[in-house]
Order: structure tokens, then sequence, then C-alpha cells
């Protein structure tokens, strides 16, 4: 585990050839790196960097910073700190909306995008009642809360241990988090910049998330100039967490497909 320097600084798992194709992967909501530990075994041939993001796990959590704009500076940072000048961008969730906002304001940093379970905003109507109790909660957050929201994120019976790890992770986010996130970053509306997008784009999406629709993805292979889409037939929110060895599969084709 490293650590560098950005904004924050920010906990970091990298591992692969210094000299192979970067691939940073974000975290969702209330996660952290440890949100790849099923992936990352099976990416052997990418440099891949799974970060934690501010506020999350291990990771500093300072007052301020949860709008997207300055959590994606966060990542152009730990590029910075990596010296990596472009990289894969791979977003899950939450950090879908972080790698959107990367790709609009930092595009020359976004070689490739992967948006995993992604909208063009999750400030819609069927998540309100979700961001507003977020927007209330207090210390301690209710551990049957986390262990309700992680288990919600899956269709198909998950990795061993992944569950229990996720819940583990989310208990480390304070209620202030969680409140700065939903009146921030998660309600970010990237709807009207998406055709902003210059880097090639992969649209990972399971056909079983409660969070994610088709109708989403749709909007995003219309908005997103070079996308394409990808559906996990019988998969949850969390694809990477039911079958990882899928996942990355269609993650390295699309490194060496559509990437320099």
């Amino acid at each position: 585990m490293s650590t560098i320097d950005s904004a924050v600084h920010l906990p970091f798992l990298a591992q692969g050839d210094s000299e192979a194709v970067p691939v940073v992967l974000l975290h969702g909501l209330s996660d952290s790196w440890r949100s790849f530990e099923p992936l990352l075994p099976h990416l052997h041939s990418v440099r891949a960097i799974a970060v934690t993001q501010r506020g999350h796990g291990d990771a500093p959590k300072p007052d301020d910073g949860y709008d997207v704009a300055t959590l994606a500076a966060d990542v152009a940072g730990v590029l910075d700190d990596a010296g990596v000048d472009r990289a894969v961008v791979v977003g899950h969730s939450m950090g879908s909306i972080v790698a959107t906002r990367m790709a609009i304001d930092h595009p020359e940093r976004v070689s490739g995008l992967v948006l995993m379970a992604a909208k063009p905003t999750f400030d819609v109507p069927d998540l309100q009642e979700f961001l507003a109790s977020a927007e209330m909660f207090e210390d301690p957050v209710d551990p049957a809360f986390m262990r309700e929201f992680q288990e919600s994120t899956v269709a198909r019976v998950p990795v061993d241990g992944i569950i229990d790890t996720a819940v583990r992770e989310s208990a480390k986010v304070p209620a202030r988090v969680w409140r700065a996130l939903a009146a921030g970053a998660l309600r970010a509306d990237h709807a009207g910049v998406l055709g902003h997008i210059a880097a090639p784009t992969l649209l990972a999406y399971g056909d079983r998330d409660e969070f994610v629709t088709r109708e989403d993805q749709e909007t995003l292979l219309r908005g997103i100039p070079d996308a394409r889409l990808r559906v996990y037939e019988g998969a949850g929110h969390a694809m990477h967490w039911e079958d990882p060895g899928e996942f990355a599969r269609d993650l390295l084709a699309f490194v060496q497909q559509r990437v320099d």
C-alpha cells in the first residue's frame, strides 16, 4: 500500500508492469480500493491502480471536497504523482460519476473510459428517497443499512467474502461524508455534456441492476461519441463481484483493442 500527493493523500494499491497501460480503478459509494480485490488477480497485462477516494476507507476525510469536480481533480493528482500521463479510467457506480467528470475536465489524461453501472445522473425520482435518507445520516450509520445496501448491489452469488469486506469498509465512512456525497457528487448531472467525452468508452451494465436501467445505457450511448455497451445478463449493480474473470476479460479486450 502506498500514498500519493494530491489535494489529499489517497491510499492506493498498484500492481503490474510500470510500462503497461495504466488502468485507474474508482470504487462506488462507501467502498474503497478493496472493492476491486476480486478483479485485481485477473488484470495481469495492465498497470492497475486501485484508488480509495476521499472520505472512504483509510483515506483522509476532510470536511469538504465531495463535489464531483474536486473528486475528479483528486484522480488527476493520482496520475501526476504516479508519473502517469494518460490512463484508462474505470469507475463503478459513484466512481462512474467521477470517471465521467475526469474525462470531461481532464480529457488529455484519459486514454479510455469504462463506466460500470453508470447513469447520466443519479439525481432521479427513483433514487430520491435514498439520497434524502443519506442526507439525514448521523453517526453511527446503521450497520444493518450498510449490509442491506451492499447486498442490494448483487443479483448473483458474489465472490466469497466480498460483501463482508464491503460492509467493513462502509463502516469507515462517517455520516458527514455520506451527507456531503448525497448532496454533492451523487447529484451531478452530465446528461448535457456527454458529447464532450473524447475517449473511447465501454459501458458495463448488469440487466438486473436495481439502481441503473437499460434506458440509462441508451442515453449514455447516444450522448458519448465513441461508446459501446456490454450487457451482463442476470448480473446486478456490482457485476465485478459476481464474475470478476468475465468482467476482466472484457476490460482487457477493450484496453487492447481500443486504447493506444
